[in-house]
């Protein structure tokens, strides 16, 4: 069986999100893929993300339906700052005969030997790149293993579509049609 870890803030879930978790599925051929949102980031300390009750709506409104797909919120759960190994640690216990991948976006491989126990992390997991456009290939420290995802790369980022948000622009097509409808509703991002 192959699993996929697709961790990060979702502030908010978004179509580049949609499209590299479609990637996956086909590229790697998973059986089915977890999002799971952090609590906290250790790569952004002073930077809140909206709270997590909304981020977690967002998630369940954008993958409703999807069979493949699961939202995960043991990160919340625990709350504090949220680290890749205790996850993927609780993955490897809850399915010992798994192979795991763990998504990430291409800019965070340069920082690969700075996450927590780094090391184990590289033993446990194969790592599963998302570019963005122009991006090529892209190659992991040793002793990381990773491939990177031709998927459809897609120029957009969670902090552009709080910006739009803030604003009071439109999200359609950015986002889920739902998850645009309850930002523009709760107005998370001011």
């Amino acid at each position: 069986m192959k699993l996929g870890i697709f961790g990060g803030s979702f502030d908010p879930i978004h179509a580049g999100h949609l499209l590299a978790a479609q990637a996956a599925i086909e590229e790697i051929g998973l059986d089915r893929l977890f999002f799971v949102p952090a609590a906290q980031s250790p790569f952004k300390p002073d930077k809140p993300a909206a709270p997590a009750p909304l981020r977690l709506r967002w998630l369940r409104l954008a993958l409703a339906g999807a069979n493949r797909y699961e939202v995960d919120d043991q990160e919340l759960r625990r709350g504090g700052v949220s680290f890749a190994i205790a996850t993927v640690r609780d993955y490897a216990r809850r399915f010992p005969d798994a192979t795991l991948f763990y998504l990430i976006g291409a800019d965070h491989i340069q920082t690969l030997q700075a996450w927590s126990e780094a090391m184990e992390l590289a033993k446990r997991v194969e790592f599963a790149a998302i570019t963005r456009p122009g991006e090529g290939n892209v190659r992991f420290p040793e002793p990381f293993r990773g491939r990177t995802l031709k998927g459809f790369p897609f120029a957009i980022s969670s902090s552009e579509i709080r910006a739009r948000a803030k604003a009071g622009l439109s999200l359609e097509h950015m986002a889920p049609a739902a998850v645009a409808a309850a930002i523009a509703d709760e107005r998370p991002y001011g």
